[in-house]
C-alpha cells in the first residue's frame, strides 16, 4: 500500500502538464511528415504553376526522391522580384503544419539545381490565399545550399491549411528545382476562423504593452475577420502578460487584450466558424488573472450556436468562480453542453478592468468529425489545384491512351476476379453453415434447452446468408488472407479449446466435441457481420453449456403497465428496436425485496426500456424474447437488471436499470482530477480513490460475467453506467447510442465494431472470449485515468489501429501500446500491460485483475 499512490507529487506533475497544455494540438509535438516522401499524399494532390519536362513535373517534387529527373523543376528560369512559379499541395482535410522541408535536384550527380530561398502561400478553402510571414513579418525563407541536403525549417508561427504552395525566390535569373515535405498533423478542432475585435495597447508605467493577435491572417481593419491567429497557434501565454515564450518579439506578444471601458456592453464578442456541423462538448479559454494590473478571467460567457440557417435562441451560460488571490494564467473550461452548430458567437463578460485570451480550443465529438471540407467558393472541387497549368506534350497522346485502356482492362480483369472470388467463398460459406446448422440441429433434439445462443445473430439456423469473415476486409498480408488456416499454425489457439474457431473442420466433428471439449464450453463465435443486435446493443455472447445454468425455473418478471412509463429521451437505435429513457412511476410495487431504490414510493424511477420494432421478423422477436429470459437470470450488483417487461401486447419492452449519473465517459469527462487547478475552475472532481473503486467494480460484473462463460465483446466506459456515491454497473447499449458512432468502425457499409478496445485476435481472426474482455478492460481502465478526456489511440486513424494489430500479430516489437496517463501509477498501468499480451493464455482472468486491483486501493 504505501508504494501505491503518492499524492503530492503527482499533483505536481498533473500541475505541471496542465500548465504546459497548449491546444489540441501541440507544436512541439505535431511534427509528423505529412506525406510527400512516405507517398501518402497521392500524385493527383501534387500541381504546380509550370514544368520543365514529364519528367520534372509537380510529382516528381518529393522530399528525398530521385524518380523522373529527381525534382520538380518549373518550365522558365526564377526572375528576381516576380515570384510567380509554385509547387502546389492538397492535403485533402485542414492540417496544422508546424515545419517544412525542401531539397534541390541532384539526381545521382546529374543535377544541382536548388532554391536558395522560397515563400510559402497557403489557403484553408482554395480561394483566399494567404502569404505566410514569420513573427517579425518576414515572408521569404531561407533554403538550400545545394542540391542534395534537406533544409528543415520551423514555422513560426505554425499555420492551418488544406492548400499549401511553395514559391521558390531568386536575387538574381536562375534555374531551379524542389523537393518538398511538410510536418505537422491533422487539424481536429476543425476551427477555421475566428472574428473578433481588434486587441489594444496597455500602458505600463514605462512602455506600453500591445495586445493585438500579431500573426492573425485574415482581415484587420476595425475588427478581425475571416482568420485565425494567436488564438490558435499553440503557444499558451506566460503568468506574466508582458512577457513572452518567443524571443524578439514585443511586450504582450503571447496575448490578445480588450479594455472594459471600449465595450458599453461590458463584453467581447467573439465568433468561431467551423468547417461543418459539430457536436461540442466544451470550450478551453486560456487567460490570464495577474490581478496587481487590474487583469482577470471572464466572469460569465453566454455563447450562441449556428447550425442549419440561423442562430438558435437559447444559448449556453457559463460563470467560472473568479480567482481573487492566485495570479496563475489558466484554462477555463466551459461546457457547451454537447450542442450541433457550424458557428458559435460567444459574449465574454469583464471581470475587471482587462481581459486578456492567449488560446481557445474546442473539443467536439469525434462522430461529428469529417476529414473532407466542402468545396471551395470558387467551384473548385477539392483535390484540383488553383489554375493549374500543366504543359502537356500532344504527341504522347496516343500512347497515354494507350496507356489507360491497358489499366482499364487489368482493372476489369481484378473486377472479375474478386467477384469470383467472393461468389466462390459464399458456396464454401453456404455449405459450411448448412453442415453447422445441421450439427446444432441434431444437438438441440438430444438436449432441448441446451443452444448456442448469440444476440447479435438473428438465428444459428437462420436461412440468412452470412459474409466471410475478415480476409476480404482487413487484407494484411498473405498470412491473414485465411483466419482458418492462421489459426492452426498459432499453438496457443491449438491448445486452447476455448478459443479455437468456428471453421467448417470443427463443424465436421460430432456434437459433443462441438459443444463441449475437456470441459470447457465453445463459446457461440459471432459472425462478425452481426455484431449489433436487435436493438442496437452488443450484447453477450452465451456459450451452450451456460444455456444449461440458465435452463432452470424462469424467474418471475412482472408485466408492467405501459401507461406508467414517461418517455424522457432516445438513447438510441438498432436494426430492429430502440432504447428509451424513461420514468417509471409506482415500479417499487412491482419489484421483490432484492431491488433497492433510494427515493420514495411515490417518486418516478429512471428506467432504460428496450423496445422492439412492430415490423420485426419472428427471428428478431424470439431473440428479443431469448434475450428477456437472459436478463431476468442475471443477478450481480455490478450488472444492470431486468426489472420488469411488456410484453402482452405490441411492442415488446423490456425495462432495465438505469443509472442517474448516465455512463462513466460522459460523467467523467465532465470532471477533473482532485487538484488545485480544478479548485481554481471550479470545476466537479472526482477523487483518485474514486477512480479506482469504479474500476474495482468493472472488474468484479466482469468476474461475474465470465464464472458464466459470457462474452460482452463491447466493454468500453460508454457501457458502463454510473448511479450514486460512484457505483457502477455494466450495460450494453453503448454502440446504439448516436454519440458513440466515432467508437465503432464500419466495414464495408454492414457492421460496426470497436476497433480502438478490440484484441488482436477479435480484429483478425474474429474471436471474441474472455481473454478479449480482458484486453477491452485494459482499454477501459486507460479511458478512466485519462477521465475520458481522449479517444484511445487517438493520434492513429482507423486503418492505422487495425495495421497496429498486425504488429501484435507479428511480435517484432513494433506494436504500439496506449501511453500510461498522467494521473496513473505504475501498478496500474502493468495492470493494463498484462491485459494487452499477445498470448492469450497469458493475460489474467477478470479474478486476478479484481483481486490485484483491491490490494492496491488506496
Amino acid at each position: 500500500m504505501k508504494h501505491l499512490w503518492k499524492i503530492p507529487f503527482l499533483l505536481l506533475v498533473v500541475l505541471q502538464l496542465l500548465a504546459e497544455v497548449t491546444s489540441q494540438v501541440n507544436p512541439g509535438v505535431c511534427r509528423y511528415p505529412l506525406g510527400m516522401s512516405g507517398g501518402q499524399i497521392q500524385d493527383e494532390d501534387i500541381s504546380a504553376s509550370s514544368q520543365w519536362s514529364e519528367t520534372t513535373a509537380a510529382r516528381y517534387g518529393r522530399l528525398d526522391f530521385e524518380e523522373g529527373d529527381g525534382a520538380w523543376c518549373p518550365e522558365l528560369s526564377v526572375e528576381p522580384d516576380n515570384v510567380k512559379e509554385f509547387l502546389q499541395i492538397d492535403l485533402r482535410s485542414l492540417h496544422f503544419i508546424t515545419l517544412v522541408g525542401t531539397q534541390g535536384r541532384h539526381a545521382g550527380g546529374m543535377g544541382n539545381e536548388f532554391a536558395q530561398m522560397y515563400k510559402i502561400k497557403y489557403s484553408r478553402d482554395g480561394s483566399r490565399w494567404i502569404s505566410w510571414r514569420n513573427r517579425q513579418g518576414k515572408q521569404v525563407i531561407e533554403g538550400n545550399r545545394n542540391a542534395y541536403e534537406i533544409a528543415l525549417k520551423d514555422l513560426e508561427p505554425p499555420i492551418v491549411a488544406r492548400y499549401v504552395r511553395f514559391m521558390p525566390v531568386t536575387d538574381h535569373s536562375m534555374n531551379v528545382c524542389m523537393r518538398v515535405e511538410l510536418y505537422g498533423c491533422e487539424w481536429l478542432d476543425g476551427l477555421v476562423s475566428y472574428n473578433a475585435p481588434v486587441g489594444e495597447q496597455m500602458a505600463l508605467a514605462t512602455y506600453h504593452v500591445y495586445l493585438n493577435d500579431s500573426t492573425y491572417d485574415g482581415a484587420v481593419i476595425h475588427s478581425m475577420t475571416e482568420g485565425l491567429g494567436q488564438l490558435t497557434d499553440g503557444v499558451c501565454g506566460l503568468d506574466d502578460f508582458a512577457l513572452s515564450h518567443v524571443y524578439n518579439v514585443w511586450p504582450g506578444y503571447d496575448y490578445v487584450g480588450w479594455n472594459n471601458e471600449s465595450f458599453p456592453s461590458g463584453y467581447v464578442e467573439i465568433m468561431f466558424e467551423f468547417d461543418r456541423i459539430r457536436n461540442f462538448t466544451t470550450m478551453k479559454v486560456h487567460c490570464n488573472n495577474m490581478l496587481s494590473w487590474h487583469i482577470r478571467t471572464f466572469r460569465q460567457v453566454v455563447c450562441f450556436f449556428h447550425s442549419e440557417s440561423d442562430w438558435e435562441p437559447t444559448p449556453v451560460t457559463f460563470s467560472p468562480s473568479l480567482d481573487g488571490k492566485d495570479p496563475s494564467a489558466r484554462f477555463v473550461t466551459v461546457n457547451l453542453a454537447n450542442r450541433m452548430a457550424s458557428a458559435i458567437k460567444c459574449h465574454f463578460y469583464f471581470g475587471d478592468a482587462w481581459m486578456l485570451f492567449s488560446e481557445i480550443t474546442f473539443q467536439s465529438d469525434t462522430a461529428m468529425y469529417n476529414t473532407t471540407l466542402a468545396p471551395p467558393k470558387t467551384g473548385l472541387t477539392p483535390g484540383t489545384p488553383d489554375n493549374p497549368t500543366h504543359k502537356v506534350d500532344d504527341s504522347n497522346t496516343r500512347i497515354l491512351i494507350g496507356c489507360l485502356v491497358a489499366i482499364i482492362f487489368i482493372l476489369v480483369a481484378i473486377i472479375v476476379i474478386i467477384l469470383w472470388r467472393q461468389v466462390w467463398q459464399k458456396m464454401l460459406e453456404k455449405a459450411s453453415r448448412r453442415m453447422l446448422d445441421d450439427e446444432l440441429t441434431a444437438s438441440l433434439s438430444i438436449q432441448s434447452e441446451t443452444f448456442v445462443y448469440n444476440h447479435n445473430q438473428l438465428s444459428a439456423t437462420s436461412e440468412q446468408e452470412s459474409s466471410a469473415t475478415y480476409e476480404r476486409i482487413f487484407p494484411l498480408g498473405p498470412d491473414y488472407q485465411e483466419p482458418s488456416r492462421l489459426i492452426s499454425k498459432l499453438p496457443e489457439f491449438a491448445e486452447n479449446t476455448e478459443e479455437s474457431a468456428s471453421t467448417s473442420t470443427a463443424a465436421s466433428k460430432s456434437t459433443t466435441t462441438t459443444i463441449v471439449q475437456d470441459g470447457v464450453p465453445h463459446y457461440a463465435e459471432a459472425d462478425i457481420v452481426n455484431l449489433q443486435g436487435v436493438t442496437g446493443s452488443n450484447t453477450y455472447a452465451i456459450p451452450a453449456v451456460t444455456m444449461d445454468l440458465l435452463s432452470g425455473k424462469d424467474v418471475p418478471v412482472e408485466e408492467f403497465p405501459r401507461k406508467l412509463l414517461t418517455f424522457k429521451e432516445k438513447l438510441g437505435e438498432g436494426q430492429f428496436g430502440e432504447v428509451h429513457l424513461c420514468e417509471a412511476e409506482g415500479m417499487q410495487e412491482f419489484l421483490n425485496e432484492e431491488f433497492l431504490f433510494d427515493i420514495s414510493e411515490d417518486q418516478p424511477v429512471l428506467v432504460a426500456v428496450k423496445m422492439l420494432r412492430s415490423d420485426a421478423n419472428k427471428n428478431a422477436r424470439n431473440d428479443f424474447l431469448k434475450e428477456i429470459k437472459i436478463m431476468s437470470r442475471l443477478k450481480d450488483p455490478n450488472i444492470i437488471r431486468l426489472l420488469a417487461v411488456c410484453i402482452y401486447s405490441d411492442p415488446l419492452c423490456m425495462i432495465t436499470e438505469y443509472m442517474e449519473n448516465g455512463d462513466l465517459n460522459q460523467f467523467l469527462s465532465r470532471h477533473e482530477p482532485e487538484g488545485q487547478l480544478a479548485a481554481l475552475s471550479n470545476a466537479p472532481t472526482v477523487s483518485f480513490s474514486n477512480l479506482c473503486y469504479m474500476a474495482t467494480q468493472i472488474a468484479s460484473g466482469m468476474k461475474y460475467l465470465s464464472s458464466l462463460k459470457f462474452v460482452h465483446r463491447d466493454l468500453a466506459t460508454r457501457n458502463c453506467l454510473v448511479g450514486k456515491n460512484c457505483t457502477i454497473k455494466i450495460a450494453d447499449f453503448g454502440m446504439s447510442r448516436n454519440l458513440y458512432s466515432g467508437d465503432y468502425y464500419r466495414i464495408q457499409g454492414r457492421a460496426v465494431l470497436p476497433i480502438r478496445w478490440m484484441s488482436w485476435e477479435s480484429i483478425l481472426l474474429g474471436k471474441f472470449t474472455t481473454a478479449s474482455d480482458v484486453w477491452a478492460f485494459g482499454v477501459t481502465l486507460w479511458e478512466i485515468l485519462n477521465f475520458c478526456k481522449e479517444q484511445p489511440y487517438s493520434q492513429l486513424t482507423d486503418e492505422q489501429v487495425i495495421e497496429n494489430t498486425g504488429e501484435f500479430f507479428r511480435d517484432q516489437k513494433r506494436q504500439i501500446y496506449l501511453p500510461q496517463p498522467v494521473l496513473c501509477p505504475d501498478s496500474f498501468y502493468k495492470i493494463m500491460l498484462s491485459c494487452w499480451r499477445r498470448n492469450t493464455k497469458e493475460r489474467p482472468s477478470f479474478q486476478e485483475i479484481h483481486r490485484a486491483l483491491l490490494e492496491i486501493q488506496p
